[in-house]
């Protein structure tokens, strides 16, 4: 992933199903971007994703201190985009990334095109 630069840049985590490709992925946030959003209230782990970052980064505060460039963060069914600001933490990203593995959702740089999957968890 890469780290925070002098502009602002998103980041988006999907729950699509299990195994879903990267190309779906980016078919997935296709459809967003033409304003085709899946129904319905947010699925499970999209929710616990969401509840868990705003818990660290309230959501809908303009400080100087937020990651966030917009708020609110655009949430839907299947899916939460975030607009990172040019001077967010590298820690914001790692947060961003561990929240998105603990939850079982894909992480998508629609910069250029990258889809990172869940880490692993690592068994002792």
């Amino acid at each position: 992933m890469a780290p925070c630069t002098t502009v602002s840049f998103d980041l988006v985590v999907w729950a699509l199903e299990h195994g879903a490709s990267s190309a779906e992925v980016r078919a997935a946030h296709a459809r967003c971007r033409q304003g085709q959003h899946a129904r319905g209230a947010p699925q499970p782990r999209v929710a616990a994703f969401y509840r868990a970052v705003i818990a660290r980064h309230p959501d809908g505060v303009a400080a100087p201190a937020s990651p966030w460039e917009v708020v609110p963060l655009h949430i839907a069914a299947d899916h939460v985009e975030m607009r990172l600001s040019p001077s967010c933490d590298d820690e914001v990203l790692l947060l961003i990334e561990r929240l998105a593995g603990e939850h079982g959702l894909l992480l998508f740089d629609p910069q250029d095109g990258s889809v990172y999957p869940p880490p692993r968890a690592v068994v002792r």
